[in-house]
């Protein structure tokens, strides 16, 4: 799988990150299976995991056999250019930090800069980016429970990563019916090999995302990455009674969606769009717009060009419905920085930005600039969001001319998402 959209600053779906020791505790006691069994105790007491196949899948797989190598960054933040460590299994001075990396629920990066994965040498990489990660494993748990994957399941997983969904659903479906596909083929090897590792082959592919596999079709499909619109290859490739799961957003990865595609037994597909607040990062070509470092400190110490007191709150982080409606109905290019203390948002393109801070209990200081004034485009469209009934769930439907719009229960909400750009097309994880 991949990991959370990172980007070059922290975003909704990527918590701020503390940088690992720069070098293994050697007192750290080495012990991979009680290490499992905590990481799976703290998912369910996070409510992410329950009892059932999955959790005894993912307690019964060592993340180490998946995962033996993986990357933790040396560099401190904003340090040009990055450095990253590949932490080995096999040393075993390497052990106790990668141990705590693969199991202290975080993502895990496993590729730097497209790499082969097999064959690797432990040691330093310098620039470049991590490729390919493992996503926070919160994430993976809670969306492994969302398939409900069942014994005899036909299941394609879309995006390879480590290995470790299509591991759960060998163990929970049955190797036979699995298919795990990714675009790169130094990911789909190293998989086929640690898979084959711990008994368990499914077909593994090499090949586009978005075509899927032509010709079959699956009771469960899981797309472990971004993307603008649902693959409608995908669509056509679940079965009747089958269930598929993709995380859809904009250019910007701050109010990320979750689809959820259902085709009943009577061949009618039906889906919603369902607000969250994390998401896998954005499949390969993707088009993201970030905040540059320069930008966030513009937002958080400019005067901009007024400032007003106001009685009117912002909108609770909880509003996802309302964030993700504002991430589409007011151009698909506003970016938060989730890293303010308080509600920081900017357009990048135009130089437009907001900034909210409390005075009192009830009332706000509200700094403007640029040519929009995105405090009055939020508050109209809360009112709006407010009168369709605070949906945090959207409809999804797919027209005969491939458009996919997405409406509140009343439809007094609605919009078209974006069409895959020519690269986005490319996209496959």
């Amino acid at each position: 799988m991949t990991s959370l959209d990172t980007g070059p600053t922290p975003t909704a779906g990527t918590p701020t990150r503390t940088n690992p020791p720069a070098a293994s505790d050697s007192t750290a006691v080495l012990d991979p299976g009680a290490a499992r069994a905590a990481m799976v105790s703290q998912l369910e007491a996070d409510g992410a995991l329950h009892p059932g196949a999955v959790r005894d899948a993912l307690l019964g797989l060592p993340l180490e056999a998946l995962m033996p190598q993986a990357y933790v960054r040396r560099s401190a933040d904003g340090e040009r250019p990055p450095r990253w460590a590949l932490l080995d299994w096999s040393a075993p001075q390497d052990r106790p930090e990668l141990q705590k990396l693969l199991y202290g629920g975080g993502s895990v990066p496993i590729q730097h800069d497209g790499e082969p994965l097999l064959g690797r040498a432990r040691g330093l990489r310098s620039g470049a980016s991590i490729t390919s990660m493992s996503t926070l494993m919160s994430l993976t748990a809670a969306l492994l429970e969302e398939l409900d994957l069942q014994p005899g399941q036909r299941v394609l997983d879309v995006g390879t990563g480590a290995g470790l969904t299509t591991a759960v659903a060998c163990r929970v479906c049955g190797e036979a019916g699995v298919v795990t596909l990714d675009r790169d083929e130094h990911v789909t090897d190293a998989a086929a090999v640690r898979l084959a590792a711990l008994g368990l082959r499914p077909t593994v592919v090499c090949g586009s995302g978005e075509a899927g596999c032509p010709g079959r079709v699956f009771d469960r499909i899981f797309v472990s990455y971004a993307v603008s619109q649902v693959p409608a290859a995908l669509v056509d490739q679940l079965a009747a009674g089958g269930r598929l799961l993709a995380h859809v957003t904009s250019a910007s990865p701050s109010w990320p969606a979750l689809a959820i595609v259902e085709r009943d037994l009577g061949e009618q597909v039906r889906a919603e769009l369902r607000a969250v607040e994390y998401a896998h990062r954005a499949g390969h070509g993707m088009e993201r717009i970030y905040l540059a470092d320069d930008f966030r400190t513009q937002i958080a110490t400019g005067r901009g060009d007024w400032t007003q007191r106001s009685k009117l709150p912002p909108p609770a982080d909880t509003d996802r419905g309302l964030w993700l409606a504002a991430d589409h109905l007011l151009g698909g290019n506003l970016v938060r920085d989730f890293t303010a203390e308080h509600l920081a948002i900017g357009a990048p393109g135009c130089g437009s930005w907001l900034r909210v801070e409390p005075v009192t209990a009830h009332r706000w200081n509200v700094t403007i600039a640029g040519p929009r004034d995105l405090w009055k485009e939020i508050q109209d469209l809360a009112a709006r969001w407010r009168a369709a009934g605070s949906p945090d769930r959207y409809q999804l439907a797919f027209t005969a001319d491939g458009t996919q719009r997405a409406a509140s229960p009343c439809g007094r909400l609605s919009w078209h998402l974006p069409a895959p750009r020519p690269s986005d097309k490319r996209a496959t994880s």
